[in-house]
């Protein structure tokens, strides 16, 4: 007869309560860590925002010094453009976003300025490009202010959060890669795969035609032949007819030197 004895009341309260005990510390840890977490956060947000105080003036001149100094606020989660231009409970004008605050409605307007001229910009060339701009293309075209009024000496990156900032507007344009390149696309139309793969073999190459296509990706005539006819109904390519075989360029891979 074994003379071991059943597990009583006392020893299942006795576990319950140690339970409690450790429930209870590790709250009072993760409450401490957040505190400790919130507390540097905040110190760190005070010494950047003495930062762009001293450096105002560079932020607002210098492209490369004005991309390092977004990348540090997003790095906390401060966005510089958010919050901007909100209304109070007044019907009055907020104070805006924290960069606004800091640095002046100035540096603020400066986005939204260079998001009316990429639009405008866009718009104007859409003819040319189907609606795909090359940031690269939309940076000098910009800078050189050519029938959107003054140049603006801004960097690829001003662009791109320019273009992040229509986002909420539900405008349609959007970032997109094609290749190793970075393109604004400006219509809601998704490019397919073939179509993809069509414009970055000509990123690379150049121009293509059908029988390359078919040579180097193993597609069929079929194939090929209705990716470049929906390709040149959205006008993101151009054909010249002079050669032996057509040859289909793209108007956003070609150089912008005589823009």
């Amino acid at each position: 007869m074994s003379s071991r004895r059943g597990v009583g009341l006392s020893a299942f309260q006795n576990r319950s309560a140690l339970s409690t005990q450790y429930a209870s510390h590790g709250a009072s840890l993760r409450s401490t860590h957040v505190s400790s977490l919130q507390n540097q956060l905040s110190v760190f947000q005070s010494l950047l925002h003495n930062f762009a105080l001293q450096h105002a003036d560079t932020i607002k001149s210098n492209p490369t010094f004005r991309a390092e100094f977004a990348r540090m606020c997003n790095a906390i989660g401060v966005d510089p453009l958010a919050g901007s231009n909100v209304k109070g409970k007044s019907g009055s004008k907020g104070k805006g976003s924290w960069w606004a605050q800091t640095l002046g409605g100035d540096v603020n307007d400066f986005y939204f300025e260079l998001a009316v001229r990429v639009v405008e910009l866009c718009r104007a060339t859409r003819g040319e490009n189907g609606g795909l701009l090359g940031v690269e293309e939309c940076k000098e075209r910009v800078s050189k202010g050519k029938g959107i009024g003054g140049g603006m000496d801004i960097s690829d990156d001003d662009v791109l959060r320019a273009v992040k900032s229509l986002g909420p507007l539900g405008s349609g344009f959007s970032i997109i890669t094609v290749g190793n390149k970075q393109m604004i696309r400006s219509i809601p139309k998704e490019l397919n795969t073939d179509q993809s793969t069509v414009l970055e073999a000509i990123q690379v190459l150049g121009y293509v035609t059908c029988s390359m296509l078919e040579d180097n990706l193993g597609w069929s005539t079929a194939r090929s032949e209705t990716v470049i006819q929906d390709l040149l109904a959205d006008s993101l390519v151009w054909v010249d007819a002079q050669a032996a075989e057509r040859e289909y360029w793209s108007p956003a891979s070609m150089g912008s030197d005589e823009i």
